[in-house]
């Protein structure tokens, strides 16, 4: 009776830990997600009081060459491995567009539809990926190697704010770059897409520009450009979030890299997806 009663006391908790290990798990990624959200948020906004303290306190300089050091490092090496995948995928939708619409005797229509995918999603959407995992994980790695060898801890020594110092000038080179790398984006896929259908699809030159004007209004080339300034806060928020956060020597700084692309990739989707929901109800789309 003892064996009994104890067998079917652990497939008792058995059974208990078996249906509350999901609730478990769920409860501890909402957790961790808001976590995250709300220390990126306080983060945030002591990076805008420097600016703001910058602007109207003479005294206080935030240090244009560091923001000037960053802007190359995280955008001005990230315009020719951009220019590459923006334009391969300007020739891959040309290619995948064409035999579809051919069918329907529509062929020229590759440009309206190219145009508008690009300056609304895909400039701004891979410009910001590649520059998640070419400066992003950069940034965490390089944070919180000062984390690590305790750099950090000797500048609050000094009293002086890592904040102002270390995530204020990669946040605000994050913001400027990725500004700058949509439009980039933009330009080089819709170029690929006009030099493939002219050469290889027969699409006249003249055709092809006047779809593309007359499909794409100023609204497609303004929303992407903000989508893509968002996308910088983002990605300079949680790279530098993540690096402050390094525990564990070496390998913490590992966990913050890989961290840090898999959560800016996400958070980058989400606000897409934000984006075009809130573009969608004004009637922006």
């Amino acid at each position: 009776m003892a064996n009994l009663e104890d067998n079917s006391g652990a497939a008792g908790r058995g059974l208990t830990r078996l249906l509350t290990s999901p609730i478990e798990f769920i409860g501890a990624r909402a957790i961790q997600v808001l976590d995250q959200t709300g220390a990126s948020l306080f983060l945030l906004l002591r990076s805008m009081g420097w600016v703001l303290r910058a602007m109207f306190r003479k005294r206080t300089r935030l240090g244009r060459p560091a923001i000037v050091t960053q802007i190359v490092r995280i955008g001005a090496r990230s315009v020719l491995i951009v220019s590459l995948v923006s334009g391969c995928v300007g020739l891959i939708l040309a290619f995948q567009l064409s035999p579809p619409l051919d069918q329907f005797g529509q062929k020229e229509l590759v440009a309206n539809i190219i145009g508008v995918a690009v300056l609304r999603e895909l400039g701004p959407l891979i410009g910001a990926i590649v520059m998640t995992g070419f400066a992003g994980a950069s940034i965490a790695a390089e944070i919180g190697t000062m984390v690590v060898s305790e750099e950090i801890e000797a500048l609050e020594a000094h009293a002086l704010d890592p904040v102002r110092f270390l995530v204020v000038p990669r946040v605000t080179a994050s913001v400027i770059s990725m500004t700058v790398l949509a439009v980039v984006a933009d330009v080089v896929a819709c170029l690929a897409a006009l030099g493939i259908s002219v050469l290889v699809l027969q699409i006249p030159y003249a055709t092809f520009v006047s779809n593309m004007l007359e499909q794409c209004k100023p609204v497609d080339f303004w929303t992407g450009v903000m989508k893509g300034t968002v996308f910088g806060v983002l990605i300079g928020l949680i790279a530098c979030l993540n690096g402050l956060r390094v525990t564990g020597g070496a390998a913490g700084v590992g966990r913050a890299t890989t961290g840090t692309v898999v959560q800016c990739v996400v958070a980058i989707v989400v606000a897409d997806l934000a984006f075009t929901a809130a573009f969608f109800a004004l009637g922006l789309v």
